[in-house]
C-alpha cells in the first residue's frame, strides 16, 4: 500500500480571558512568586470563565485552525478531541464539537491520553490520512483543568490552566509532514497522577467529595522523575525512528509542564534554549492543549519556516508518553 504523506495544514488556539497570577496565588495558599518560578518557570494560568466548558474552548480553537488551512467546517472528515476533563461522560466532546462547528460529515471521538493526548491525537489521524481512510482530520487538545484542580493543595494548583489549541491534518507534498511517533504507557504508574473519583470504581458519592476524590492527585517528585528521563528519550527514539538526529532539529514544542524538566531535555538532545518553544511562564500546565497551544504559537510568531524539523514530546498521566518528528 502506498501511504500519503501527512502534515499539520493549520493551527489554532484558544486560552480564557481570565489570568490567574502567581501574586492572586499567594493569597489563596502558602506559596509565593519566587517559590513557584524557581521550580516551575509558571508566572500565570488562565481560568475558563464560569459559563465556559472544554467543548467552548475546542470550538475556538478548531475554528481557528480550519480556517487557518484554507477550509470550511464541511472539509474536515474525522475529529479528535484529546481530553481528560470532557464536558460529560458522554456524549464525547468530539461530538459535542462536531456540532458547534457544523461538520456534518465528520466522525468524532474522544481520545484519553492525558497530557500526551495531543500527540496520541496526531499518530492516529495521520495514519487514517496516510491509508486513505479521510482527507482532512482535525485534532485538538483541550482542558478546563482549573474544575479539576484543588486550590487548597499549594503543590498542584500552582501548576495547571485551562486552554485549547487544534490542528487540521491533510496530505502534503512528498519529504514533508510527519517522519515518525514514538507513543508508550506505563501503566504500574497509574496511581503517581491520576482523579480518582467519578467513574465505575468510586461512583460520585457524598464520601469521594468529602474526600476530594475528584481532584488531580500527583506524586510531584516521582512524575518529575518520570518526566526528565522520559521526555529526552522518547524526543531520542522519535529522530531515530525518522532517520535523524539531534542536530537536525529546528524547533522542540515540548508538553510544558515545569522549565526544569524541558530544561533538561533540552540538555539530553544538546538543543539551545532559543530553539524549543516556551509558554509555560504564561499559561502552566494545560495537558492535552500544551503542545498545540505552543505550536500555534510558534506559528504567529513565525518561528517555523518551511522544511523546518519539529520535534513534539509530552509525558502524562497514565503514565503515557509520546514524541513525533514532523518536516514542516
Amino acid at each position: 500500500m502506498n501511504l500519503h504523506p501527512v502534515g499539520i495544514i493549520g493551527t489554532g488556539k484558544y486560552v480564557p480571558e481570565n489570568i490567574l497570577t502567581n501574586q492572586q496565588l499567594e493569597q489563596m495558599v502558602e506559596t509565593n512568586d519566587e517559590w513557584i518560578v524557581t521550580r516551575t518557570g509558571i508566572k500565570e494560568r488562565r481560568l475558563a470563565a464560569e459559563q465556559e466548558a472544554t467543548s467552548d474552548l475546542a470550538y475556538e480553537a478548531a475554528k481557528r485552525a480550519i480556517a487557518a488551512a484554507g477550509l470550511t467546517a464541511d472539509d474536515i472528515d474525522l475529529i479528535i478531541v484529546a481530553t481528560i476533563t470532557p464536558d460529560m461522560f458522554f456524549p464525547s466532546t468530539a461530538c459535542l464539537l462536531q456540532d458547534k462547528l457544523g461538520a456534518a460529515k465528520a466522525a468524532a471521538f474522544d481520545l484519553s491520553a492525558a497530557c500526551s493526548g495531543f500527540i496520541y491525537g496526531l499518530a492516529t489521524g495521520s495514519n487514517m490520512i496516510a491509508t486513505g481512510m479521510y482527507k482532512h482530520v482535525l485534532v485538538v487538545g483541550a482542558e478546563t483543568l482549573s474544575r479539576i484542580t484543588d486550590y487548597t493543595d499549594r503543590n498542584t494548583c500552582i501548576l495547571f490552566g485551562d486552554g485549547a489549541g487544534a490542528v487540521v491534518l491533510g496530505q502534503v507534498e512528498e519529504g514533508r509532514g510527519f517522519k515518525s511517533f514514538e507513543l508508550g504507557a506505563d501503566g504500574s504508574g497509574g496511581e503517581l497522577l491520576r482523579v480518582r473519583g467519578g467513574g465505575s470504581r468510586l461512583p460520585a458519592s457524598a464520601q469521594t467529595l468529602s474526600e476530594k476524590q475528584h481532584y488531580i492527585y500527583m506524586a510531584g517528585n516521582d512524575v518529575f522523575k518520570f518526566a526528565v528521563r522520559i521526555m529526552g528519550s522518547a524526543a531520542e527514539e522519535a529522530l531515530a525512528k525518522a532517520g535523524m538526529s539531534k542536530e537536525d532539529v529546528d524547533l522542540l514544542v515540548p508538553h510544558q509542564a515545569n522549565i526544569r524538566i524541558i530544561q533538561s531535555a533540552l540538555s539530553r538532545l544538546n538543543l539551545a534554549e532559543e530553539k524549543a518553544m516556551i509558554n509555560l511562564d504564561k499559561y502552566g500546565n494545560m495537558s492535552a492543549a500544551s503542545i498545540p497551544v505552543a505550536l500555534a504559537e510558534a506559528v504567529e510568531q513565525n518561528r517555523v519556516k518551511e522544511g523546518d524539523c519539529l520535534v513534539f514530546v509530552g509525558f502524562g498521566g497514565g503514565l503515557t508518553w509520546g514524541a513525533s518528528v514532523l518536516i514542516w
